[in-house]
């Protein structure tokens, strides 16, 4: 990698002058594709998640999945709730590639581990999120296909980014009627995978991802896994030994090979009530939403947007924080065959140089427009005692801040209360609750804090 230097020893290139990230502290995660370091970008001082992706074009499988992950996440990457990519480097020895991300401190995956350290204000804040994210890619016809804790990102303010677009697809380049087989490759961590992929359903849709939400929601809600199957068979089987009975229709709508084996499982198992598996401190909104994502049918469940008005997200539901996109997204190469290794190899290289020259070009054009005239070198500045102090500070969507005190043991202060409606520039108020959060699972910090958030009107805006 050209200009920077390999940390961990695993490069052995210490004695490069040219640093422009280091390792911090040490940190590093291995996944399956690579692993990822916690680094310091020495030129802007900004931590940041350095993601090596190992041999990236190793076959056309592996290749077809970083094209994939790398164009839809600079496609999305601008959505508050998707993590952010910065950059991207070619390795030296053109065989790894080096992803650049904005740095997040934890993951779902690893917070539920731990044991019973979410509220329930912070599981409805980060299924919000979840559901805003979802939202923004199915507005551009693209399906995430692998949502699972572990690709959910929280940081200390429990703020999620949806991450890992590795198996992501766009409904406009399925093409059915060709038998594609990327309907029938591995998609989604078996415990997160939908009823239709167990039974190798011929297509796609975006209540896939549903699926997955609904099983999230539920591992929060259980503190472990909902359907923790063993093997394919085994999952369908738990699957089905939960949800309602699906009807003669519901198994006609996922248009598989395996209808009469479902039917005989449907027969042959002990059923329970998703009452009965979560716990009896559930609350009712909640148990109703995860009953409406965890439907057989992928046409009967909710939607992302569906899914944004239930009145369990209801008091953080705010339209117009939600956006969404008003074209479809759809690949530069065919998604539907898969290409060789150079083609892919090439043609993400083409991209990413023709992306940070158009970069260029527009930060060149912004100095030039920053430029000031004869008559601006001396601008007279504001008197800062005249200024509102909520106009100085950089405002941030209030959100249920996760903060820890010396008394565990007596948990969280949350006030619920919600603000009385005003009409705004939009003639929308949306509502948000005042929380005062005395426990921070994620950092372990020992401080109180008393800060109630504001009010905040939201404006209506084209999406």
């Amino acid at each position: 990698m050209p200009g920077w230097r390999q940390v961990n020893s695993e490069a052995g290139r210490k004695g490069n002058k040219q640093v422009k990230w280091e390792a911090w502290n040490g940190s590093a995660f291995n996944f399956a594709y690579g692993i990822v370091w916690k680094a310091i970008d020495r030129r802007t001082g900004e931590i940041v998640a350095v993601k090596k992706i190992f041999d990236a074009f190793r076959n056309r499988t592996d290749a077809q999945r970083t094209f994939r992950e790398i164009m839809f996440l600079q496609e999305f990457g601008e959505h508050p709730n998707i993590i952010k990519l910065l950059n991207v480097i070619r390795a030296q020895n053109d065989r790894d590639i080096y992803l650049v991300f904005e740095s997040m401190e934890t993951d779902l995956h690893a917070v539920i581990k731990k044991g019973n350290l979410l509220k329930d204000i912070h599981k409805c804040y980060i299924l919000y999120q979840l559901l805003k994210a979802t939202k923004f890619i199915h507005s551009g016809n693209v399906i995430h296909r692998d949502q699972k804790p572990s690709n959910i990102l929280l940081d200390a303010d429990c703020f999620v980014k949806l991450c890992d677009f590795g198996l992501a697809r766009s409904l406009c380049q399925i093409h059915e009627d060709q038998g594609s087989p990327a309907l029938t490759e591995y998609v989604a961590t078996r415990w997160y995978r939908a009823p239709e992929i167990l039974l190798s359903s011929h297509s796609y849709t975006k209540g896939v991802d549903m699926w997955s939400i609904g099983c999230i929601l539920g591992e929060m809600l259980l503190g472990k896994p909902l359907f923790p199957g063993t093997s394919t068979v085994n999952q369908i089987e738990q699957i089905l030994s939960v949800i309602p009975a699906p009807s003669q229709e519901d198994i006609l709508a996922i248009h598989s090979d395996y209808r009469a084996s479902v039917i005989n499982r449907i027969s042959s198992r002990r059923r329970v009530t998703i009452e009965e598996i979560l716990p009896s401190s559930t609350p009712p909104h909640a148990l109703d939403l995860l009953k409406r994502l965890l439907v057989f049918n992928p046409n009967k469940r909710l939607t992302a947007e569906e899914a944004l008005q239930h009145p369990y997200v209801k008091r953080f539901h705010c339209p117009a924080k939600e956006p969404s996109l008003d074209y479809d997204v759809i690949l530069p190469l065919d998604d539907d065959i898969q290409l060789s290794v150079a083609e892919y190899r090439n043609k993400l290289y083409e991209m990413i140089l023709e992306r940070k020259a158009n970069n260029r070009q527009q930060k060149q054009i912004q100095r030039e427009n920053l430029q000031p005239g004869p008559s601006q070198f001396k601008p007279s500045l504001p008197n800062t005692s005249s200024v509102p102090l909520s106009t100085i500070r950089d405002q941030k969507e209030p959100r249920p801040t996760l903060m820890k005190s010396s008394h565990v043991s007596a948990g969280p202060t949350i006030l619920g209360e919600v603000s009385s409606q005003r009409e705004g520039l939009a003639g929308t108020l949306c509502q948000r609750p005042k929380i005062n959060m005395l426990y921070n699972p994620i950092t372990h910090t020992t401080v109180q804090s008393t800060y109630q958030p504001p009010e905040l009107e939201c404006v209506a805006h084209n999406s």
